[in-house]
């Protein structure tokens, strides 16, 4: 088999993929360890047998829906590869929205103290600690699996930059800060059920179920943030698509004097809400 024949291969039988030729490509170029320029310019270069045995394996693993980022153990966020495993939530577009949003506060408050809750990969902490030298960052997660995954992350990407804490929301928190950051799990009951199997078989059900109306964390969340939250601090959290008018509201009814928006994603949907009480 060949590297054009196994692509080929991975096309054929990745039926239910969006994207079957994509897939193939970045799983024939985890066995071979090889980049997508290398796959061009070696079509005709032969599989080992290994090789060859070892991507059939992970081809029936695709079959069965399971992820590519937990198969080829990273994902992709801004310019870096974070380490992920089924512990942890796989990193997605809407959340490099967030922090572009986020990045664009912390611009005129470099020595901001900063806390991301529910960090799974710590990939928006990661990417602050990347961009502010001098901001003071933590990050809390519930899992001490998920903590794991973050702190090999941050050794990898950003060392000695990042607080971590295992606990509850902002419980482990003890000091105000500037700055909190969520993508906290908003997957309604009802939405559950719809889900695609590759999510709901795959990625932990703890960093995606918000209970019956997806807000249950929000709200616990943003009452926490009374006490924790300066003076001049901001919010920043990621939302279902139809969550905008709700935690507006609830928002709202937390911070009645806080500067409050919702930010669409690229189909126009709300996906992020901003809080400012300055």
């Amino acid at each position: 088999m060949t590297i054009d024949d196994a692509l080929e291969y991975g096309r054929f039988h990745l039926p239910h993929s969006p994207s079957p030729l994509l897939d193939a490509r970045l799983l024939l170029e985890h066995v071979l360890q090889v980049n997508h320029a290398y796959l061009i310019a070696h079509g005709d270069e032969v599989l080992t047998a290994v090789q060859e045995t070892q991507f059939h394996t992970i081809i029936n693993r695709a079959q069965q829906q399971e992820p590519i980022p937990y198969i080829t153990g990273t994902a992709a966020f801004f310019d870096i590869d974070l380490f992920v495993t089924p512990a942890v939530l796989i990193p997605r577009p809407e959340t490099e929205m967030l922090v572009e949003r986020v990045t664009e506060w912390i611009k005129e408050r470099q020595h901001a103290s900063i806390v991301d809750v529910g960090t799974g990969s710590g990939c928006i902490p990661i990417a602050l600690a990347r961009q502010f030298p001098q901001a003071t960052i933590s990050a809390v997660d519930i899992s001490r699996d998920a903590l794991q995954i973050a702190q090999k992350n941050a050794a990898k990407f950003s060392p000695n930059r990042i607080q971590f804490h295992q606990g509850h929301l902002l419980t482990p928190i003890s000091h105000s800060v500037d700055l909190i950051t969520a993508n906290l799990p908003y997957v309604t009951d009802t939405e559950w059920t719809l889900l695609d199997d590759g999510v709901k078989l795959h990625e932990p059900s703890l960093a995606l179920r918000g209970g019956e109306d997806g807000l249950d964390l929000i709200r616990e969340l943003l009452q926490q943030a009374v006490s924790k939250l300066s003076a001049s601090g901001a919010i920043f959290l990621e939302i279902g698509w139809q969550q905008g008018p709700a935690t507006k509201e609830l928002a709202s009814a937390v911070f009645p004097t806080a500067q409050i928006e919702l930010i669409r994603d690229y189909a126009g949907h709300d996906r992020i809400v901003g809080i400012a009480l300055n």
